[in-house]
């Protein structure tokens, strides 16, 4: 193999390694803790196209259902306890949640740009 080669060679595979490293920064999980009977953060911005990971963190001992009837997701996490949702890939809009059981105080919105 020439020098020029060996170079491009080592160039290409090194481009890949941090291409691959770029994406898994991108799909870490986004955190999302209900305490009080409230979300925080209430609004959570995520890219059109891209599926997404909610870490949900209930810090509350009650349970708390999230729920959004435009995600068609329902989810119950125990008090003191985590939970993964998944959010398909979605086009730019708003997507309101609740906490089902305290609706009056738990409420957020995905804002997809």
């Amino acid at each position: 193999m020439s020098r020029r080669a060996w170079a491009a060679a080592i160039v290409f595979s090194a481009s890949g390694i941090l291409a691959s490293a770029g994406a898994g920064a991108a799909d870490d999980p986004i955190s999302l803790t209900i305490k009080d009977h409230k979300f925080g953060p209430e609004e959570i911005r995520v890219p059109a196209g891209k599926a997404v990971v909610l870490k949900i963190t209930n810090a509350d001992s009650t349970p708390e259902e999230f729920e959004s009837k435009a995600l068609k997701i329902e989810k119950v996490i125990a008090g003191g306890k985590d939970a993964t949702v998944r959010l398909p890939a979605l086009k730019a809009g708003r997507y309101p949640f609740v906490g089902e059981y305290h609706e009056d105080t738990a409420k957020g919105v995905v804002i997809v740009e």
